[in-house]
């Protein structure tokens, strides 16, 4: 940011002042719990990612004056504390919803609804990207890859998962957020505030009542690899690769844990898939 000459009209290329510092108060409360956790870290500057949540919990967004006031804490130049702030996307630099609603746009999520989500709910919030609808409720944004790909469109609110959505599931969904109705995540515990998230980030306790027992795991469709690692054979249904009676492709079979398990693995004209036709040269050098 930089001061103009209103008399010239030219800019004077001059550094915006110094960030004020939060009001008295809640500066000595911050500063309990800031202690808190850098008293966690044997080096005070790893303790920089859960102040920044921290002072996001105060916010709801991570503001000059919080910035300013990890550096302080943790004896750092604020450009230091601005270079991480800028860099994790998990930490906004305005105002925002107390809803992050984020959906997966990324090519699996894509491919599988994710662009009409996010387009419907564009249309049905009246908000773009980044924006924040008029009630202060809602913030939605289009997000990289939530490692669920297997549970394919996905949408996170305040990073919730809500699994394999539909535009008219989303739409319902952030109706419920805005009229202030119970929203159960598929897995994990009932929502919170941006705010309340940011703060159990920071890595202070959830005091919901029974939040943490309802913290949910990884899905049955995230386990079968390790299911099947474990020779848990019984629930597996693949196509086999060379077919069954009658050469036929289709056919289902259950698979032996010595075999290869995978239903996305279609049968390859390939040496690695078909031993009659080894690999090598399909035609003479030259040809």
């Amino acid at each position: 940011m930089t001061t103009s000459s209103s008399e010239h009209g030219v800019s004077l290329g001059m550094p915006e002042l110094p960030a004020p510092a939060y009001p008295d108060d809640v500066r000595a409360r911050l500063e309990t719990d800031a202690r808190e956790v850098i008293a966690r870290y044997p080096d005070s500057r790893s303790a920089l990612l859960p102040l920044l949540h921290l002072v996001q919990s105060e916010e709801g967004h991570v503001t000059r004056t919080g910035m300013r006031f990890c550096a302080e804490m943790l004896g750092l130049t604020t450009a230091e504390v601005t270079a991480v702030a800028t860099f994790y996307t998990m930490y906004r630099r305005r105002p925002s919803g107390d809803y992050q609603v984020g959906v997966c746009t990324n090519t699996l999520c894509a491919v599988m609804g994710g662009d009409a989500i996010f387009e419907a709910l564009q249309e049905h919030l009246g908000v773009g990207n980044g924006e924040t609808t008029d009630d202060g409720k809602i913030t939605l944004e289009h997000i990289e890859c939530n490692a669920a790909c297997d549970f394919a469109p996905v949408v996170m609110v305040n990073w919730e998962f809500f699994d394999n959505q539909t535009p008219a599931g989303a739409k319902r969904l952030v109706d419920d957020l805005r009229a202030g109705r119970p929203v159960q995540p598929t897995r994990g515990a009932r929502m919170c505030t941006f705010k309340e998230t940011a703060r159990i980030l920071a890595g202070f306790p959830d005091e919901r009542p029974g939040a943490v027992e309802e913290g949910g795991s990884a899905g049955p469709a995230s386990l079968v690899g390790l299911r099947l690692a474990k020779g848990e054979t019984e629930s597996a249904r693949v196509v086999h690769p060379r077919g069954g009676p009658e050469g036929r492709r289709d056919a289902v079979h259950e698979p032996s844990p010595a075999e290869h398990l995978s239903s996305h693995d279609a049968p390859q004209q390939t040496s690695a898939s078909d031993p009659a036709h080894p690999a090598g040269p399909t035609a003479e050098e030259g040809e």
